[in-house]
């Protein structure tokens, strides 16, 4: 079953990493060495840490009238 929501700033994009991350069974560390960083930056990311990278990039969206969407789909497979 496909989550969606509204991704509105960095706190709202964590939370739906975080769910994504939840659904597919995995622990912060687990992800992070699936994608080759640590379970610090996972944390980060998932608590909304505000960088100049995500700043910019939801002032962006908000000034073109942007509205970004993301949609979670379960992985079944180990890929």
């Amino acid at each position: 079953m496909a989550v969606r929501g509204t991704v509105t700033g960095p706190e709202s994009l964590g939370r739906i990493l975080q769910q994504a991350r939840l659904l597919n069974g995995w622990s912060q560390r687990e992800l992070a060495a699936r994608i080759g960083t640590s379970q610090r930056y996972i944390w980060e990311i998932e608590s909304g840490k505000p960088s100049i990278y995500t700043e910019r990039l939801f002032a962006v969206l908000r000034e073109t009238g942007t509205q970004l969407t993301a949609t979670i789909e379960p992985r079944s497979d180990d890929g």
